[in-house]
């Protein structure tokens, strides 16, 4: 779903009171899901009811697509994670956020929407991961009299109430942690590939971005919170690889080494060095 991607969440919305400002460190959120909508209805394929499940899917995305990001998360379940963060932090993750504002339609196509008692269910066409649009259902529970979109479960509720606005932070860091694992592997492939195709010898990550073996972002850490690096031996016959926090503690605990064993067969193991490269 095409909701916080950069978090690893699943969906979202907490719709506000129809009668009452929501209060935070932010923008206040206009009391009426449809006068902030301006009742703008292009691309729904339903009538859409003011204040009802649609409504609120509709315009948790508009929000999200004027890049007023915290307007959107106070739509969402995530509120409690959100409340505490100041201007400051926030910005924190702006490049995330307006990644996926970027990928949101001028128009959302909501298509359907079913209703039994506090739940109810909306379906929408949005782009999938692979930038593809399908049709995606998205969750939705009526708590206090407002509708709120669930992107997460009650375990992941209960983690946002004892973290807070850490919440963000540590989901953020986790998710780099994956995703520095899955990108050795990725190096891991492109030097494989370019040793076959070059008598058996390795080369540098500049050359492996040049030969489109490799994502041009690995280059910087703006985007990763991680900084790569290929460490190769002399005769260019091995290689060592590895992933270090850009900012410890704040985009990243582990750093990653990736080496490869008396066999030739790759391996990535990680440790905590306080944002030391982890040689060997």
């Amino acid at each position: 779903m095409l909701v916080l991607l950069f978090l690893g969440a699943e969906g979202c919305a907490v719709a506000e009171p129809k009668t009452a400002e929501l209060t935070s460190s932010g923008p206040a959120v206009n009391s009426s899901l449809a006068d902030r909508a301006e009742k703008e209805t292009k691309g729904a394929t339903i009538d859409i009811e003011p204040n009802g499940p649609a409504d609120t899917v509709r315009v948790f995305y508009q929000r999200l697509r004027e890049k007023k990001f915290r307007d959107a998360i106070l739509l969402t379940n995530l509120r409690p994670a959100s409340e505490g963060l100041t201007e400051a932090e926030l910005n924190d993750f702006s490049l995330n956020f307006e990644a996926i504002a970027g990928q949101v339609p001028a128009q959302i196509e909501i298509n359907g929407e079913i209703v039994t008692g506090d739940r109810a269910t909306v379906t929408a066409n949005l782009p999938g991961e692979d930038d593809k649009n399908e049709i995606q259902k998205i969750n939705l529970k009526k708590i206090g009299g407002v509708w709120v979109i669930m992107t997460v479960d009650a375990e992941a509720e209960g983690r946002i109430q004892r973290e807070g606005k850490q919440y963000f932070y540590n989901l953020r860091i986790e998710t780099h942690h994956e995703e520095a694992k899955k990108m050795l592997e990725r190096i891991s492939k492109a030097e494989l590939a370019h040793s076959l195709q070059n008598g058996g010898v390795f080369t540098d990550l500049n050359s492996l971005v040049g030969s489109g073996l490799l994502p041009e972002d690995i280059k910087t850490s703006l985007s990763t919170g991680y900084d790569y690096a290929i460490n190769l031996a002399a005769d260019k016959k091995s290689y060592f690889a590895t992933a270090t926090p850009a900012a410890y503690a704040k985009s990243g605990k582990l750093s990653f080494i990736l080496k490869l064993d008396s066999k030739g067969i790759s391996r990535v193991s990680s440790s905590d060095t306080g944002g030391k490269a982890l040689l060997r």
